[in-house]
């Protein structure tokens, strides 16, 4: 039996460029050998958003050396690695190929496997590497792209339970940063205004509290904080303050409402005894402190673990690539070909039906 295994890892999907080598042993324990990322955010600030001719360019220009980083703070060479593994999608396309091409020609100059992670899937995996997570359980995904409530039944088995009909979490705290003057990225910038906000000020609503299905909606919110400050304008920081507080709690609202209806029918579906059942959170958003304290306290009163990797594994990260590349392996499943395409659109749940109300090129969320 082989007693370790070792990859490295690239990410390139959207606007942080980086390189990790993880190794994963015959029982399935972990070592992350080296983590490098380089965030993108100061190309980016000035548009408000990122834009993505500039996020390839800024790829290119970075990832050889990121990587050379990543083997040198691992003190191993190409050699040494069993495997190569690089985002395959979802994502912005043209990062994708800076990423996958550089896998690509790495596997093919070393002679070893090439594994297209699925982004989605990377994080889906992190909690086995970070908290040895068991089969199944729960993830909650809030990023600037997705927000879904996905059951993790297996390596290459996921089921989407719920997923946004309009707005990703993160969109909708990016739109309501810019709405209101403050700098992207948004989400931290309205958590810092909500600090000295009153929540109860604007009575937002609370898209879909109530509805037996568990998906999610922030369109609406969204514009309920647009008329609210035109009506109020122009805005004194204690008004932003006001909004962004009044805004945060009916997103924590929202959430509780969404994912307690998932943490009962996962109890109902899954009702066996011994270790607690997990909801695992993950994305940018997972740092947000007071949608944190409202899934804890949710999961503390339903019986389950609340997991939330390190915020450096939550976000984009290429640790979680290189993990997902080696639980692929352990399955003994078998390399992906050269020929491999990127995917822009790539849901974990392949038969989940396209929701009428996700109007983003007709994928499915």
């Amino acid at each position: 039996m082989v007693p370790f295994l070792r990859i490295l890892g690239i990410e390139t999907s959207c606007d942080e460029t980086a390189a990790a080598v993880v190794e994963r042993d015959a029982e399935g324990h972990s070592r992350i050998l080296s983590d490098v990322v380089l965030s993108q955010l100061d190309e980016h600030s000035a548009y408000g958003g990122v834009v993505p001719e500039i996020a390839a360019r800024a790829h290119v220009e970075a990832l050889d050396e990121l990587i050379e980083q990543a083997l040198a703070r691992a003190n191993v060479s190409l050699g040494d690695v069993d495997a190569i593994a690089a985002t395959s999608g979802p994502g912005l396309i043209g990062g994708l190929l800076v990423g996958l091409m550089t896998g690509k020609a790495i596997a093919r100059a070393a002679g070893k496997p090439l594994y297209a992670v699925n982004h989605l899937e990377g994080h889906a995996l992190t909690a086995r590497l970070t908290d040895g997570l068991t089969f199944p359980y729960l993830m909650l995904l809030v990023s600037g792209g997705h927000t879904q409530l996905i059951l993790v039944r297996d390596v290459g088995q996921y089921e989407r339970w719920g997923t946004t009909i309009d707005d990703a979490l993160g969109e909708a705290f990016d739109k309501t940063a810019k709405l209101l003057g403050l700098p992207y990225p948004g989400g931290p910038a309205v958590e810092r205004m909500a600090r000295d906000g009153n929540p109860d000020r604007f009575a937002f609503p609370r898209p879909l509290v109530g509805e037996a299905r568990l998906d999610f909606s922030f369109s609406g919110l969204k514009t309920a904080v647009r008329q609210a400050a035109q009506e109020i304008a122009p805005l004194s920081d204690q008004d932003v303050a006001d909004i962004c507080a009044s805004f945060q709690k009916a997103i924590s609202r929202t959430l509780k409402d969404r994912i307690g209806r998932g943490l009962q029918r996962f109890k109902t579906e899954f009702p066996v005894a011994g270790e607690k059942p997990a909801l695992v959170v993950a994305g940018g958003v997972a740092a947000n402190l007071e949608l944190r304290g409202t899934l804890q306290a949710l999961c503390d009163k339903n019986g389950f673990r609340f997991i939330a990797p390190p915020l450096s594994l939550c976000t984009d990260n290429a640790v979680m690539i290189a993990w997902a590349g080696l639980e692929r392996m352990a399955t003994g499943a078998a390399p992906d070909a050269l020929d491999v395409q990127p995917r822009s659109r790539w849901p974990l749940d392949s038969k989940a039906e396209t929701l009428i109300g996700f109007g983003k090129r007709g994928a499915k969320a």
